[in-house]
């Protein structure tokens, strides 16, 4: 099988389309690393692409399962593996292409070894309340408690869960894999822009999701049962917009808040690819296009051979 290629970065920072562009050139096919594109009906919020970029271009590992549904990092490992030996079997490029780190760490490198959960802790920490929990997080394991999303009540639980469990912090849970992951050599790209750049992207990009009818699909998605799905709710943009229909915020307010968030998610998420993967960072100018964002990688694939 050819080997693939990553292409990893911050939310809002045009990895998307630089995919796409990239395949066309390349002839593959983009194998989406998110972990909220799977769901079905999370298309706004989650800046899928749309359905003429997956008609020209196939995307896989998107739209695949329904809100009462569960996916994690072990189920996308297996899900990819399927979909890399189907696209070497039609002799195309796989693109990974996105901005969940656990995914990629976990396909590069292993599962970890976080224990399973315990389905009666899990319902007493549910119970607890989300300040309480995060000064157990913060006294029994501060590097996570630096790290995670502190209003992603979910994933706080989880990791009270494995200290609780374990004995030891959550931070350690994933010493089996290497301190800094190898990636794939000469075929792992990262990409970032200047922080003016990308904020002013996230913030165009949040109110265009605004503009087409992001509270009208989030009120869609909770009649078909959003709130079941601890994961889902959770996702920027649409936890927001739930608290804006029970009326905690207006609409400005609301939409003010999504860019402060995706900004915040946004510089986690480039931290935490700098510091975990052995990426080969482009900077990507303003006004570059994709498709020359697409032909500058081709060039450094060809200087790696």
């Amino acid at each position: 099988m050819t080997n693939p290629i990553i292409l990893a970065g911050p939310t809002g920072v045009g990895k998307t389309a630089v995919a796409i562009a990239l395949a066309m050139e390349l002839d593959g096919e983009v194998l989406s690393v998110d972990s909220m594109q799977v769901y079905r009906g999370l298309d706004i919020g989650t800046a899928k692409p749309t359905l003429e970029e997956r008609a020209g271009i196939p995307h896989h590992l998107i739209d695949v399962i329904d809100l009462d549904q569960s996916f994690d990092a072990a189920r996308f490992v297996s899900e990819a593996g399927l979909r890399l030996d189907e696209i070497a079997s039609r002799e195309r490029l796989p693109i990974l292409c996105g901005g969940t780190g656990l995914y990629f760490n976990a396909w590069l490198n292993g599962l970890g070894s976080s224990p399973a959960p315990d389905p009666q802790l899990r319902v007493e920490l549910e119970a607890l309340p989300l300040p309480e929990l995060l000064d157990e997080l913060a006294r029994k394991d501060p590097v996570t408690f630096d790290q995670i999303d502190l209003e992603n009540r979910r994933r706080v639980v989880r990791a009270v869960e494995v200290i609780r469990l374990t004995g030891k912090p959550f931070s350690i849970q994933r010493a089996s894999w290497p301190e800094r992951a190898p990636a794939l050599a000469g075929r792992s790209f990262g990409l970032r822009r200047s922080r003016e750049d990308l904020h002013r992207r996230i913030r165009r990009r949040v109110e265009a999701m605004f503009k087409a009818g992001l509270i009208e699909e989030t009120r869609q998605l909770l009649d078909r049962g959003l709130m079941t799905n601890r994961t889902a709710q959770q996702a920027i943009g649409y936890r927001q917009v739930i608290e804006h229909l029970e009326g905690q915020r207006g609409r400005l307010e609301t939409i003010e808040l999504v860019q402060t968030r995706t900004r915040q998610f946004s510089k986690r998420q480039h931290t935490w690819f700098e510091n975990q993967l052995d990426l080969d960072w482009l900077e990507v100018p303003e006004d570059e296009p994709p498709t020359t964002t697409a032909e500058r990688i081709v060039l450094r694939l060809g200087e790696s051979r």
